[in-house]
């Protein structure tokens, strides 16, 4: 289990380096091989650090920005609110769409990224994973 004060510290660090879109700052933040993809994904899209800074920077090259909603730290997992701006699925919503990420976290590195549509949904699969 991680201490409760680092959690909260990482959680900072998440949310400034997701909001100013820092990838340097969120590599820091990441295990060299975290995974990041749907829940349940035995095989997720991408499975080591590279791979999830090149999925933010294909976004960033995209046009699509997010702004963090809400960091809410669940005992080892930090869960992360985004609006999302600028993708395909933003524009079919009116110009914005909710975005939910759960982030594993083990000795201080997020190890696993998570991605939900919605916030019930990623809190019940950190319920679930955490036991």
């Amino acid at each position: 289990m991680e201490n409760p004060e680092s959690m909260e510290r990482l959680s900072r660090q998440v949310k400034v380096a997701l909001e100013s879109a820092d990838l340097s700052a969120f590599s820091d933040l990441l295990d060299p091989n975290v995974r990041w993809g749907p829940p349940g994904d035995a095989s997720p899209p991408c499975q080591n650090r590279e791979q999830v800074l090149a999925w933010y920077q294909r976004g960033q090259a995209s046009g699509a920005t997010a702004k963090v909603s809400e960091v809410t730290v669940l005992r080892d997992q930090i869960l992360v609110g985004l609006v999302v701006r600028g993708t395909n699925e933003s524009q079919k919503r009116g110009g914005r769409a909710l975005r939910w990420q759960l982030l594993t976290v083990r000795e201080s590195r997020v190890v696993e990224i998570v991605g939900f549509d919605r916030r019930d949904e990623a809190a019940t699969y950190a319920d679930v994973a955490t036991g």
